[in-house]
């Protein structure tokens, strides 16, 4: 039996102490990422789906972030895995290929993450796109939050290579400004721009994420305001965590409160929170590892649906559960009447649009997200070793 050690203490490859079978679940996402994986692009695709007819998958899309995410997680693994996923090749060649493609990307997203994976996985500072990250903090134009937050990672994992701390420093300083006074954050710095009907509502990716590189930001600088921030803004959203473990949607800048609880993603209980709320524990900061558990435990014992959410044989977890509704009207009623006040929630909507149906897709970044968090996240120590630069202009440093 497997005994080796998850980044929150407990054996994994146990299903008597952990939540989840990690090493089942790690041969699930090996089993389907290659067929998600576009060798030819060195992209993955946007999504896989289930026919509503319960029987073909078909592989569809493409998107320029995932790449990097499943990056960072496979290269936790053994380079046969590796080569597993992306049809020979290594994380390390992967993470410059992309980084080389998306240099002149306009998605700040696209760039955080690629320079982050090529820093963290293939030991690499990519001026280019640390400088582009650097241009946009300092710049005028809003950001979304996750965004900024990947910057801050990002430009934190090149510390040890190259010296952007007075970008980090920035970065990090723009988060806290956005910061409400509950601990949550808004979907956008500042949350002013994203209008009067919107301006409150942040989504669980607008906390996981901050959380991570604030934690990461406190070690690398030692800013004790840093870890603070993370610290409230993880005690806010364990504290409303739902009663079978669900991490919520959209929650409340304003009063710490909830706006719209569903659809519950998959990926926030068996990946996301895991990630950050076990770095953030390693970073010094508040013990969430119950939290943790109960939230990855909500994959198998979901009181929403019986529907099972791990379909092993294809290789996938569903992306979500959430209400029958059209396209998102909940949650847009729910931001509207709690933007006029914060008790307007309109209650009937819970009768009229009641949880349980299931997505049936999976996207490739939910497994990679998954593989980190569980295998061991790298965080960013105080003390830089030297390593290469990679610099576009002349051509030098780099793996």
């Amino acid at each position: 039996m497997n005994t080796r050690e998850s980044p929150f203490g407990v054996p994994i490859g146990r299903a008597e102490a952990a939540p989840l079978d990690v090493d089942g679940m790690t041969a699930l996402a090996l089993r389907g990422l290659p067929r998600m994986y576009r060798a030819n692009h060195h992209r993955f695709a946007q999504t896989v789906r289930r026919s509503t007819s319960g029987g073909a998958i078909s592989v569809e899309g493409a998107n320029s972030r995932y790449g990097s995410i499943v990056v960072l997680g496979a290269a936790k693994l053994d380079l046969f895995s590796q080569r597993r996923i992306f049809a020979g090749s290594t994380a390390a060649f992967v993470a410059e290929a992309i980084a080389e493609r998306v240099e002149r990307s306009s998605d700040l997203g696209v760039v955080a993450l690629a320079a982050w994976a090529s820093a963290e996985v293939a030991h690499v500072a990519r001026t280019t796109l640390l400088d582009r990250l650097a241009d946009a903090i300092d710049g005028a134009e809003p950001l979304s939050t996750v965004e900024l937050a990947w910057a801050l990672t990002a430009l934190t994992a090149a510390a040890r290579f190259a010296d952007f701390s007075s970008a980090a420093e920035r970065a990090a300083y723009r988060l806290l400004a956005a910061q409400g006074p509950h601990g949550l954050f808004p979907h956008a710095v500042p949350a002013t721009s994203l209008g009067r009907w919107r301006a409150h509502v942040g989504c669980f990716a607008d906390q996981v994420y901050p959380i991570q590189a604030l934690a990461r930001y406190h070690l690398l600088s030692g800013m004790d305001r840093s870890i603070a921030a993370a610290n409230r803004c993880a005690d806010r959203i364990a504290e409303l965590q739902g009663p079978a473990g669900q991490w919520w949607w959209h929650y409340d800048v304003r009063t710490g409160g909830i706006v719209e609880r569903y659809p519950v993603y998959s990926v926030h209980q068996h990946a996301m929170a895991p990630m950050a709320l076990s770095e953030l524990r390693e970073a010094g900061g508040s013990d969430h590892t119950a939290a943790i558990t109960k939230g990855a435990a909500w994959l198998l014992r979901h009181p929403e649906t019986t529907a099972p959410l791990i379909d092993a044989e294809n290789g996938v977890i569903w992306r979500k559960v959430g209400r029958r509704e059209p396209r998102k009207v909940v949650r847009s009623l729910r931001a509207v009447a709690t933007s006029v006040h914060a008790d307007l929630r309109l209650r009937a909507l819970d009768r009229l649009f009641p949880v349980g149906p299931v997505d049936y897709e999976c996207r490739p970044y939910e497994l990679g997200w998954f593989v980190y968090a569980w295998h061991g996240a790298p965080l960013a120590r105080a003390q830089p070793k030297p390593a290469p630069v990679y610099d576009r202009q002349s051509g030098t440093g780099g793996p």
